[in-house]
Formats: structure tokens, C-alpha cells, sequence
């Protein structure tokens, strides 16, 4: 006969009575029957039938489990399944069941121990509260039950995968300090959570903790330790466990391997790392992966060695190994810190070719790279291979355009602005300076002004870059004064005016031949609140240099010491180079003696100043003294000091002098600039070996050097002088293909041309297109074509300082 209140549960409308008539029939052998239902109406036949307490339904659960264990010494089948739907379907609170169970049979009942054990193993693999599930262990075990061994490893295995590492170490922990026994499972369970968290000393000190307690590792447990102690760089343990592995029997898989060689590489010990690779695929069988590959590579790398990393990645590729981004990425990364542009150019376009996407990161280094060396058209090659893969960003954009602005070459980067703007990469404030100084550099004012103008309805506000460039451009132009007034706008958009500013205008007066307003500029500069530094004083000493008022020059030296400022290398070089050019050399040497008494070393700019000095009065041995004193002092000389002496020799017209400090400069590694391949072409074309000229000019444009308006015009006075007028008029349309705008003397030379072999009209085309280029003529370019009488002497060789200055 049932319990009163189990039977009251029964016959109640329980949304959920199966439990209790299903424990019911356990007990009595013949069901109860059921009472009649009177008729109801089908809005109460169909209504959510009340809630039961949970008080109650865990009363119940006691009964029954009672009922069960009276009619059994060891707990019936169905009373596991009784507790097995309890978990699942009643949603008793697990310290509810734990009650239950401890309830319906005295604690020191065996049967108590094997019921609990279930109960945890239930509420743990249900896995929805392992809080809860742990706290019914505790309850277990405060009322004196010990969980089975293997409810213990399902709550561990639950609390590690559900909860945190922290809880599932702290119940390990407190199992293993009650002395209850633990298996390699539970260890495994445990030290993964703890690996995965990065609780990795926790997970060695369990691996440890395994052979005092007289479990042995599986091999997960090994793998764990090993991936554990990599991971704090413990080089020489994770060799030693990898030992243990191998001796207690256990393969170890490829990953474990991989990690060891990655531990010992970052370590530095490529040898054993290489060792450890052998034993792998020895073991293995197999082939060399691309992890381990990569791995490997990388070793190389950290040490500087690219070269046996490049040696590696070649013989995994001819044994089938496919590189990924990652192998790719390194290599490019060690190719371009070590300067092997060549190498990383071609690894990028290798990894487009097989379809894999390099990372924005990786491709700008590739590309600022081919820049740096001058390679602009192997960096646009390679940015139009993956434009349309989103690879390049707004850093991407801003390297190329800035090369191409800087080089004067407006028509590419104003390609690369639209092409920005249909791959809808928006562009940053950096952007706009960069076009502002492209526009700028080419003298575009108008068009600099237009694109300064449309920076606040896009969402830039100007900085001081942004008006430090227009300045320039102003007073590049000459044109100072609205250089000047953008300082009234910058007050008026409240842009701070620093340093930087300030001295762009104290410098540009010196530029414009304004230099006597510099003081009273600056004494107005200083009452806005402008502190001048030594860079101020500086450039306005060089300003004064240059316009050979050498004593206004010495004014403004006192004034800056007096201000308390001492004057350093650039000041000194300033007075040397001014010295020599006013023919003052026993003063720039005395000043030099000055210099080194102050213990201020002299440095490859003061040098070249007397080199430049006495290369330009024609005193090539003066000049050679000082490079030799310039070599006794450890420096390196630089493309300006072998262009001084080029331009001295070519003056000299002494030519094969010139081609030997040419040649000696190549040698020493050091690139020739536009200047000096400029120098070169225009003493080799006014000596008559104009095809000799015509080849360096070749050499350049292939060694990456964008040639200007004074190269052209060297070239174009060589054919001029052999008759080659054709090949002279070609040279203007090169130039405009390269962007280069003409100068006045590349026309009057060109037009002079024409009139000395009678083609007029070709003379009077050339005028009305150099007025469209908006090249103004000069009183040469008037006299030629009123006179219509060639000059005796080219205006090349009677009036052009640009080429005689430079060159």
C-alpha cells in the first residue's frame, strides 16, 4: 500500500506525473485504479493545470526512493532511472536530489553511496549548472558520502569544460587533499583547462603531482605538459618530457613535435630544433609539413640567418609542401629588415601567383621597400595585381602618392587619388598634404588652393602640415606674401603656429631675397609668443650666407649667443660653406680649428663644404686634401661630396676625372642621384660624345632616377650642338611623358636651334607652345625671334646658371 501523500501526488494533475506513477509501479505489484472524472467543460479540460511545489515533488521523490529501497538491500533499477528523470525532467535543484536521496535511507548505507554517485554523475553530464553540481558535492561529502571515482571524473570533466579552470583545479585539489584517488582521465580533464586558460604552471605542477601519486600519464596527459611547458619557454623540460613520452610508449602526434621544435627555435637552438625534426619524421614517416617548415624558417630567421630560411622554404616546396600566408609573411618580413628588396618582391608576387592574398601589412612593407630603391613601377605593378582585393589600404595609398609627389610625378598620383575613391579606400588628412605638396612642388598654386579648399566639406580640418606645405609652395612660387597671409588664417582657425611654421617663413624670406626683413620679421614673430631655437637661428644665418652678407650673418650669430644658445655643426658649416664661397678659405679653416677646440666634430656636410668651395675656384688639390682628411676621420663620403668633385672635373672639362670618382662612387656601393647622372650627361654632351650621353641617360631612368628639367635641357643643348634638332624637339614630348615641365633655356635653345638652320616657322610653333605650357619668354627668347639671328653661342652656355651652378 502507497504512502498517503505519495498517493495524494499521484492521483493530483501533475503536468509531469509520469515520474511518480512510474516509481509507483515498482512498488505494488498491481497498479491503483484510477477515479472517475466527472465531465468538464473543454475550457477547463484544456487549462495549464496548476504548478506543483517543489517542497513537494522532492517529498514525493524521498517516498518513493523509500518505497524502493524497503523492498531491496541494494538499490532497485529503477531507482536509478527514477533519479535519471529527476535530472532531466522535474528540474529538482541538484541539493533538492541530494536531500532526497539522504532522506529516504540512513547515511552509512551502501546503497546511499551508489545513489548519490549517480545523482552527481547525472547532474554533472547535464552540464547546465556545474556550480550547482559541484555544490551537491560538497553537500555529499559534508554528510559524511563519497561520491564513486567515476562521478567524481564526470563533475571534474564538466566543471573543466563548463565552468572555469580556476573551479575545476580548486575541486581537484580539495579531492585529491581528502585522499581521494584520481586517474589519468581526471588529470587530463584538468590540466586542459587549465592549458586552455593559460593557467600553464598549474598544469606542470599536476603532470609532476601524477608519478607521486601513482598515476601514470596517457599520452594526452603528456601532449598536455609538453604543449603547456612550450608555452612558458621551458626548452629543456619539454625536450625531457618529450623523452618520457617516447620511452613510456607514446607516439608523440606531429603538433607535439612541432612544438617542441618552436620552443627550442625561439630559444635560439636551431641544432637541437633540427634534431627534434629528424626524430619526428623518422618517427612519423611522413614528409616535412608546412608548420614545421614554417617553424623552421622562422628559426632562421630570428638569427639573422634569411639566407638558410630562403635555402629551406626552396627544398620544402620542391618536396610538395605548399607554403601559406604565414611562411610567406615571415620570409617577407626577414627579407625587407635585412634590405633584400629583390628577394621580397619576388616571394609577394610568388604568393599572388598562387592565389594567396597577402596581408595589407606585409604588401605595404613590399611596397615602401620598392620605393626606397627607387622601383616605382614594379610597386605600381604589383599594387594593380591585388587592387581589387581590398589588400591595399589608406597607408598604401598615402606611401605611393607621397613617392610620387616628392618625385614630381603629379600625374601618377593623381591617378592613384581616383583610383582611391573607386575602391572606396577614404582617405586621412595625410592624404590631402600629400597632394597638397605634389601640387605644390609643380608650382600647381591653383589647383593646391582648389584641394585645400575642399578639405573642411570632407570632414579634414587643416593642420599645420597642411599650411606648412601651402607656404612653401608660395614661396617656391616667389610669391611670399600669401605665404605670409595663411599665417593670418591659421590664427583665425585656431591651428597652432609652431616652430615649424615660423621658421618656413623666416626661411622663405631668405629664399625670396628678402633676407634683410628676417630681423624685424623675426622680432614680430617673437612678440606672438615665438621662442626661436637654434634650428631659427640657423636657417636665417644660412639665408644671409647664401646672399653673401657674411657680416649680417656674423650679427645674427652674436645675437644667438647672447641669447644663451650655443651654436653646433649646422651653424659652423653654414659660415665654412659662406667663407669659401666668398673666396675666404683661411677663415673657414681657422674655423674649422675653432670647431675642433669646442670638441665639435666635424661631419661629412662641414667637409664637403670646403670640397664644394674649392671645386667650384677649379682648386681640385685643395679640394682632394680635404676628402683625404675626411677619410682619416672615419667618415663615409656621401653622393654630395662625389657630386662636388664631378661637377668640379666636368667644369674643368676634365671628364675622365669625372668619370673616375663616378665610378669610384658606385663602387663603394653609394647610388648616383639625378644630379649626378645630370653633371655627367651635360659634360659628356658639350664634349662631343653625345650617343655616350644619351646612354647614361638610359642608365638612369633604369636605376630608378626621375630626370628634371636641367637634365633635359643638357641633353637637348648635346643634340643641338650636333645638329640633331628632331632628336631635341623629341625630348620635349619625353618630358612631358615623364611630367617634367621645360625650362626657358630648353626652349631659347631649341628656338635658337631652329632659326640657325632656317626653320622659322618650327621656331615661332615652339613659342606659342611655350607660352601654353606658361613659360614666360625672356629678353633672349624676344631678341631671337625679332632678329631672326641664331646667337654665336648657345643660350645654354651664355645663360644658363641653373645648369652651370648645378653641374
Amino acid at each position: 500500500m502507497r504512502p498517503p501523500r505519495l498517493r495524494a501526488v499521484a492521483s493530483s494533475p501533475l503536468p509531469r506525473r509520469r515520474l511518480c506513477t512510474a516509481a509507483t509501479s515498482a512498488a505494488s505489484s498491481s497498479p491503483a485504479p484510477q477515479p472517475e472524472r466527472a465531465a468538464q467543460p473543454l475550457s477547463a479540460q484544456f487549462a495549464r493545470p496548476p504548478a506543483v511545489p517543489t517542497e513537494v515533488v522532492a517529498d514525493d521523490l524521498a517516498s518513493t526512493l523509500r518505497a524502493l529501497l524497503a523492498s531491496s538491500p541494494t538499490p532497485h533499477p529503477r531507482a536509478f532511472h527514477l533519479l535519471r528523470s529527476a535530472t532531466r525532467d522535474t528540474r529538482l535543484p541538484p541539493d533538492a536530489l541530494v536531500d532526497a536521496v539522504l532522506s529516504a535511507a540512513d547515511d552509512g548505507s551502501p546503497a546511499v553511496a551508489k545513489l548519490l554517485s549517480h545523482v552527481l554523475a547525472c547532474v554533472s553530464r547535464d552540464g547546465r549548472d556545474c556550480a550547482a553540481a559541484a555544490a551537491a558535492y560538497s553537500r555529499m561529502v559534508a554528510r559524511g558520502v563519497v561520491p564513486d571515482a567515476r562521478s567524481r571524473t564526470i563533475l571534474l570533466v564538466a566543471t573543466a569544460r563548463g565552468a572555469s579552470a580556476a573551479d575545476a583545479l580548486t575541486l581537484f585539489d580539495e579531492m585529491r587533499g581528502k585522499g581521494y584517488s584520481a586517474d589519468a582521465t581526471m588529470y587530463d580533464a584538468v590540466m586542459r583547462a587549465c592549458v586552455r586558460r593559460g593557467m600553464l604552471g598549474d598544469a606542470v605542477r599536476l603532470f609532476d603531482e601524477m608519478a607521486g601519486a601513482g598515476v601514470k600519464p596517457d599520452g594526452h596527459v603528456y601532449a598536455l605538459t609538453i604543449v603547456a611547458l612550450c608555452k612558458l619557454r621551458q626548452a629543456d623540460r619539454a625536450v625531457q618530457v618529450l623523452g618520457m613520452m617516447r620511452e613510456a610508449g607514446f607516439g608523440p602526434w606531429d603538433s607535439t613535435y612541432t612544438s617542441v621544435v618552436d620552443v627550442l627555435v625561439k630559444a635560439g637552438r636551431m641544432e637541437e630544433a633540427l634534431l627534434v625534426k629528424d626524430q619526428m619524421l623518422a618517427a612519423s614517416g611522413k614528409k616535412m609539413d608546412v608548420v614545421l617548415a614554417t617553424t623552421l624558417m622562422h628559426g632562421y630567421c630570428l638569427l639573422g640567418e634569411v639566407g638558410k630560411a630562403l635555402d629551406l622554404f626552396d627544398e620544402a616546396v620542391r618536396e610538395g609542401v605548399v607554403p601559406t600566408n604565414v611562411t610567406y609573411g615571415l620570409l617577407i618580413k626577414a627579407c625587407d629588415a635585412e634590405g633584400m628588396t629583390d628577394k621580397a618582391y619576388e616571394l609577394c608576387c610568388q604568393m599572388i601567383k598562387q592565389g594567396l592574398r597577402p596581408s595589407t601589412y606585409v604588401f605595404n612593407l613590399v611596397i615602401k621597400s620598392l620605393l626606397m630603391d627607387k622601383r616605382w613601377e614594379d610597386a605600381i605593378g604589383l599594387f594593380e595585381a591585388v587592387v581589387d582585393t581590398g589588400v591595399p589600404d589608406v597607408f598604401t595609398y598615402n606611401s605611393l602618392i607621397i613617392w610620387f609627389c616628392k618625385h614630381h610625378k603629379l600625374h601618377e598620383a593623381l591617378e592613384l587619388w581616383g583610383k582611391m575613391k573607386e575602391a572606396g579606400v577614404t582617405p586621412s588628412i595625410v592624404t590631402y598634404n600629400n597632394l597638397l605638396l605634389g601640387y605644390c612642388e609643380k608650382g600647381c598654386m591653383d589647383e593646391a588652393l582648389k584641394l585645400y579648399s575642399e578639405m573642411p566639406g570632407k570632414g579634414f580640418t587643416p593642420n599645420e602640415v597642411t599650411y606648412g606645405t601651402l607656404m612653401r609652395g608660395y614661396i617656391k612660387t616667389k610669391d611670399f606674401d600669401k605665404a605670409y597671409t595663411l599665417l593670418d588664417e591659421m590664427h583665425q582657425n585656431r591651428v597652432p603656429c609652431n616652430e615649424y611654421i615660423y621658421n618656413i617663413l623666416i626661411n622663405g624670406l631668405c629664399m625670396v631675397d628678402r633676407v634683410c626683413e628676417v630681423d624685424e620679421m623675426l622680432k614680430r614673430f617673437v612678440t606672438e609668443g615665438f621662442v626661436p631655437t637654434t634650428m631659427t637661428y640657423n636657417s636665417i644665418i644660412n639665408g644671409f650666407v647664401k646672399a653673401d652678407m657674411m657680416s649680417s650673418a656674423f650679427s645674427m650669430y652674436q645675437q644667438m649667443c647672447e641669447k644663451g644658445m650655443a651654436p653646433n655643426i649646422v651653424t659652423y658649416t653654414s659660415f665654412i660653406d659662406g667663407y669659401c664661397r666668398t673666396n675666404c678659405c683661411d677663415l673657414a679653416v681657422k674655423l674649422l680649428s675653432d670647431m675642433r677646440l669646442k670638441g665639435i666634430r666635424p661631419d661629412v656636410a662641414a667637409y664637403n663644404a670646403f670640397i664644394n668651395g674649392f671645386c667650384k675656384q677649379g682648386n681640385m688639390s685643395h679640394a682632394l686634401q680635404f676628402f683625404v682628411l675626411l677619410l682619416k676621420d672615419g667618415l663615409t663620403p656621401d653622393v654630395t661630396v662625389y657630386n662636388s668633385f664631378i661637377t668640379g672635373y666636368k667644369n674643368l672639362k676634365m671628364m675622365e676625372e669625372a668619370w673616375k670618382f663616378y665610378d669610384s662612387m658606385i663602387n663603394e656601393g653609394i647610388d648616383a642621384d639625378t644630379e649626378t647622372y645630370t653633371t655627367l650627361i651635360d659634360g659628356f654632351s658639350k664634349a662631343g660624345n653625345v650617343a655616350f650621353a644619351l646612354e647614361l641617360y638610359s642608365e638612369m631612368l633604369a636605376k630608378g632616377n626621375i630626370p628634371d628639367d636641367k637634365t633635359f635641357t643638357a641633353l637637348a643643348h648635346g643634340l643641338c650642338r650636333i645638329g640633331d634638332i628632331d632628336g631635341a624637339k623629341k625630348l620635349l614630348e619625353e618630358m612631358r611623358r615623364l611630367d617634367v615641365r621645360p625650362n626657358i633655356f630648353t626652349y631659347n635653345m631649341l628656338i635658337n636651334a631652329y632659326i640657325r638652320y632656317g626653320n622659322l616657322q618650327e621656331a615661332f610653333q615652339l613659342h606659342d607652345e611655350m607660352l601654353k605650357s606658361g613659360v614666360m619668354p625672356d629678353d633672349t627668347t624676344s631678341d631671337l625671334l625679332v632678329s631672326l639671328e641664331p646667337l654665336e653661342e648657345s643660350p645654354a652656355d651664355a645663360e644658363n646658371p641653373v645648369l652651370n651652378s648645378a653641374s
